[in-house]
């Protein structure tokens, strides 16, 4: 039984478009504006996984710009639908293609830039508002709800943003805390060997290629998620980097089971990756005493992904 103080939950799903990349969003886009790369009459061009999509899409539609979205095949249909009541036009890629190939998400939406006049990528793999705005914003927030009592932090990572940006604050001002780094099975990001890259189900984290955005240096340990029943050892850091455990687990499809528990058992309406998150959260609460705490973020909510989180068929 875990202390009910010990493990705490950041809900970015109340975001206005659903999800944390709301943030980098519209900061993108107002350092773009900022700076003259942007201006009215310009089509935003941006390849993702879907949230930043709808983040830019709402800004897009906001700001009156034109708006396409670039994503592989695999991203629920639900994303695509909401982008496409903002206005914005989606393109799909196939699923394998490499980052680096003409066909993925990255390489069409390349072609596209070239292609259109006056259009713009905002690049959120190498932006630096992307890390940015969790620097100034996401990590202050945890920091103050907790007065800076934050033992351990738990992040997942696909563009690296989010874990980089609230990392770095948050190992400035609370120097103790440990940050943990949650990564699927199939990315390359805990462990940078593009000969692991494989297929995960899970929407939002991973890549197969390290973004420019994710510092890894500010990653205390990584965690590994798994959408495939498994047995594995998982190296968690407690105190000091001398001070070791191994936690031994059997996981099973722990991404969208951890959500479909945390939206029937607790209320809370999210996505997949938080159920990522707060897996590997709960690894690590199990062996905190219960004066530490673990801190995770909720990346997004429950809209979209009703067909895998809840096995409901949108189209019917």
């Amino acid at each position: 039984m875990l202390n009910k103080d010990i493990l705490v939950v950041k809900c970015e799903y109340f975001n206005a478009g659903g999800s944390t990349k709301d943030r980098i969003a519209i900061r993108m886009v107002e350092l773009a504006e900022a700076e003259g790369r942007l201006n009215p009459g310009m089509t935003l061009i941006e390849p993702t996984s879907g949230n930043t999509g709808i983040g830019l899409s709402l800004a897009a539609a906001v700001k009156g710009y034109s708006c396409i979205i670039v994503m592989p095949v695999k991203m629920s249909k639900e994303k695509a639908l909401t982008m496409e009541a903002l206005g914005s036009v989606i393109v799909r890629t196939p699923n394998e293609a490499a980052f680096d190939s003409a066909y993925s998400h990255i390489g069409v939406a390349l072609r596209l830039r070239n292609e259109i006049p006056d259009s713009i990528i905002l690049d959120q793999y190498r932006n630096i508002g992307n890390p940015l705005v969790h620097y100034e914003q996401t990590a202050e927030e945890i920091i103050d709800a907790l007065d800076g009592n934050v033992d351990y932090v738990v992040v997942g990572a696909g563009t690296g943003g989010t874990v980089t940006g609230i990392a770095k604050k948050i190992k400035e001002k609370i120097p103790h805390c440990v940050v943990v780094g949650v990564d699927p099975e199939g990315s390359i990001l805990a462990d940078p060997d593009e000969n692991k890259a494989g297929f995960y189900e899970v929407e939002g984290v991973g890549y197969d290629f390290v973004p420019g955005t994710l510092d890894r240096s500010v990653v205390d340990v990584w965690l590994k998620s798994t959408d495939k029943r498994v047995h594995n050892f998982v190296k968690v850091v407690f105190g000091n980097s001398n001070d070791e455990n191994y936690i031994h687990t059997t996981l099973f499809r722990e991404s969208f089971e951890t959500a479909r528990d945390l939206i029937s058992k607790e209320g809370i309406l999210c996505g997949g990756s938080a159920g990522s998150n707060v897996h590997a959260a709960l690894e690590i609460a199990k062996k905190l005493p219960a004066d530490k705490n673990v801190v995770t973020i909720l990346p997004d909510g429950i809209r979209n992904y009703l067909k895998y989180v809840l096995i409901i068929d949108v189209n019917n």
